[in-house]
């Protein structure tokens, strides 16, 4: 049985600039078909643009609000919301108001800094 607290994560910045927990992946157990993180994004601030050629992505906000643009489409997200972002979508989010914004990213095959692509 694999559990893992959130607490024992330890962060790091992803390519397109959120700071992010590992909870399950690679790096972490032996899963190989997908991730599991908590990422967080300051008030204010935004990912960087980008899409994934391979992965799928799931996002759960937990905590803040944002905005999510999701191929020239945008809209209000908060917490219990739910992002399906198929693979080459091009995504953005941001958190706005005061409040940081923290979401669980799920991505299926597992994250990688290699499948992540920039204008």
């Amino acid at each position: 049985m694999q559990i893992r607290a959130l607490d024992a994560a330890e962060p790091f910045v992803t390519r397109d600039g959120s700071i992010i927990r590992e909870l399950l992946g690679p790096a972490t157990v032996p899963a190989e078909h997908q991730s599991l993180a908590e990422a967080t994004l300051p008030a204010g601030q935004s990912t960087e643009r980008h899409y994934h050629r391979v992965a799928e992505e799931i996002y759960l906000i937990t905590a803040g609000e944002g905005r999510m643009e999701l191929n020239g489409d945008v809209a209000a997200v908060r917490p219990g919301d739910a992002i399906l972002i198929p693979p080459g979508a091009w995504h953005q989010i941001t958190a706005v108001g005061e409040d940081d914004l923290r979401l669980l990213c799920c991505c299926a095959p597992p994250y990688s800094h290699d499948d992540t692509y920039f204008a």
